[in-house]
């Protein structure tokens, strides 16, 4: 039995006039389209206006509902603008460094510090790793090493802390020190610095800055005689290091002076005369010469008569002249060292674009403890180093045992006769050994490499062929040596190898790792 619905009764419809229009716009908004009385607009706000009332609703009860936390009892802070913000942006882009640090960042080049690089994932030990790779790529002097323990063992307390009668404390060391070096520094290296140039010299204190080693020094004189842009420029082949040291943060470019074979690679002036008027034709503003003496790769020391010329030279062209020295204590050769500060006595030399660099870090074997100098005549010059040492000052400590180890006169005497002594040995036995494999190397003086010739073994005589030849060291003999390219030698073929880092005891086994490779690159041939 179906029912069905009554009709509406028109009286209801008369009493409730507002049950048919007001209620049904409401509940029926397109209605209102239809009968042209604006339910368009109330049929778009009114649902957004409840939903918007819904969801606040909503939110309110959770948080009424929701148990107190461990912090609701701390004030609400109010969140900063900027946080506001942020949270809002979504997905943040890589935050951006320097160029500096990008290029800085990005991986060596340079085949000198790709060896170092592998021989430090990689390194020899006897015992613990005897197949690592050997380290013949560093000059770092480990002949005296002995001599060195024994002493810092015998006074090390009483060179940093004092001997107990007042004079020396940890008041003397805590503090903050002069940032271009102690007085007592100056006085007992310019005393040492007189004694490994033979006593033809002496060095004023007051014309020192000392830094943490030879490198902050150089980068700071590049920075006190150049601009950004300008250039320096420097004998072939020279040491790796310069390229980071001059054009990393100075942003001093270097422009080479290539010298050959057929004179030993010594420097002569038409080079130095082409290399400056080429680059004045490409509108580069040279403003010195680094030159190192000895010579690092090649050990070959600079005559009286050339450090006059490259003085004459300097004051035609109104340049400076940068000399390192450091290597002017590790003499083994007949050849007299004779320092740029000796020939400076004549009056007509403008000593004012002079500058020496000295460090202990080869002839004292104390690369570690970086203490380094700039020996300058141009005031302008010092007083400006003296500001910027405050980035690679010396620790305190290390300044008051070094000053005492200096002032032991008896120790340093009989540290550089047995140093001379071990250098010359081990020097005269490996380079005789390299010659039986038929690998000759350029007469030296000075210096804890040799500058060899293997140009026999590379195929093709080239750049490639010399990289080439570098790899099979690294990976068929396990040896890091530095090839000439990385020292900007313009003839393929010549390698650094550094024999201070290995004993007399220790040849053998390097020779016989050398002979792998020599034997194999004659048979491939």
């Amino acid at each position: 039995m179906t029912r069905t619905r009554k009709p509406t009764s028109p009286k209801r419809e008369a009493q409730n006039p507002s049950f048919s229009t007001t209620g049904m716009r409401l509940i029926v908004p397109l209605q209102g389209v239809v009968q042209g009385r604006g339910g368009l607009l109330l049929g778009t706000l009114v649902p957004c206006a409840l939903f918007y009332f819904l969801q606040l609703y909503l939110k309110r009860r959770r948080s009424n509902s929701s148990p107190p936390s461990p912090s609701s009892s701390e004030p609400n802070l109010p969140r900063t603008s900027s946080r506001s913000s942020l949270s809002t942006r979504g997905a943040i882009s890589r935050v951006r460094v320097s160029r500096l640090a990008t290029q800085i960042a990005r991986p060596d080049e340079s085949l000198y510090y790709v060896g170092l690089e592998r021989v430090s994932r990689d390194p020899y030990h006897a015992l613990e790793n005897p197949d690592g790779i050997i380290q013949l790529g560093l000059s770092d002097n480990k002949l005296c090493l002995d001599l060195i323990g024994e002493w810092v063992a015998r006074n090390l307390e009483g060179s940093v802390m004092g001997n107990g009668d007042g004079g020396l404390s940890i008041n003397g060391i805590a503090p903050y020190q002069t940032l271009d070096g102690v007085m007592e520094l100056k006085m007992a290296l310019s005393d040492f610095m007189h004694q490994v140039m033979g006593g033809s010299v002496k060095f004023d204190p007051s014309n020192m800055v000392l830094m943490a080693g030879a490198t902050p020094a150089i980068e700071i004189l590049s920075f006190c005689l150049a601009d950004h842009g300008n250039a320096f420029l420097v004998p072939t082949p020279y040491y790796p290091g310069f390229d980071r040291d001059v054009r990393w943060r100075p942003g001093v470019d270097l422009i080479p002076v290539h010298c050959r074979s057929t004179n030993n690679f010594d420097l002569n002036i038409t080079a130095l005369e082409q290399a400056f008027s080429q680059a004045r034709k490409r509108g580069v503003k040279v403003r010195g010469i680094l030159i190192s003496n000895p010579s690092n790769p090649v050990g070959n020391i600079m005559t009286q008569d050339m450090l006059y010329s490259l003085l004459d030279f300097a004051e035609d062209k109104n340049i400076h002249i940068i000399a390192d020295e450091v290597f002017a204590g590790s003499t083994y050769g007949s050849e007299k060292f004779v320092s740029l500060a000796e020939i400076l006595d004549s009056d007509y030399i403008d000593k004012s674009r002079v500058h020496i660099i000295y460090s202990l870090s080869k002839d004292l074997s104390l690369a570690g403890f970086r203490v380094g100098v700039i020996c300058s005549f141009n005031d302008t010059v010092l007083a400006a180093a003296k500001k910027l040492s405050r980035f690679s000052s010396i620790s305190a400590p290390t300044q008051r045992l070094v000053t005492s180890m200096l002032s032991d006169t008896k120790f340093i005497q009989e540290y550089f006769e047995t140093n001379r002594k071990r250098i010359r040995q081990v020097h005269d036995e490996f380079v005789d050994c390299l010659s039986k494999l038929g690998i000759k190397c350029a007469k030296s003086s000075a210096g804890m490499y040799c500058w060899a010739d293997m140009s026999g073994l590379i195929r093709p005589y080239s750049e490639k062929g010399e990289i080439e030849l570098w790899e099979k060291f690294l990976s068929v003999a396990k040896i890091n040596i530095t090839p000439g390219s990385a020292c900007h030698c313009i003839e393929p073929g010549w390698f650094r190898i550094c024999f201070t880092t290995i004993t007399l005891e220790e040849i053998p086994l390097v020779i016989e790792r050398i002979r792998r490779v020599v034997e194999s690159c004659k048979s491939s041939s």
